[in-house]
């Protein structure tokens, strides 16, 4: 579970993380941070991350902050679909 990722694989990931909701992500910036929301169907947005590049190039790294963001969205009384990171 150490593999370094790609921006787009983080991305893929990321966006089957919030099921059913939608992820909506946004390049890296000059600093090299993505940036999340997660969206609900009125395009309300009910979460939302910013994610260093050392964050998001790790998959343990990246597993513990969507991890994280999904409990906030659960504690919000947003239920998510049964997830885990993908090998």
């Amino acid at each position: 579970m150490n593999a370094t990722l790609r921006v787009n694989e983080a991305l893929l990931i990321a966006n089957h993380a919030f099921q059913p909701f939608q992820c909506v992500a946004w390049a890296p910036d000059a600093n090299g941070e993505l940036s999340l929301s997660v969206v609900d169907r009125t395009s309300t947005r009910i979460g939302h991350a910013r994610i260093p590049n050392s964050t998001y190039t790790s998959r343990r790294e990246l597993a513990s902050l969507l991890e994280e963001v999904r409990a906030e969205l659960s504690h919000g009384g947003y239920t998510l679909q049964p997830w885990h990171m993908p090998r």
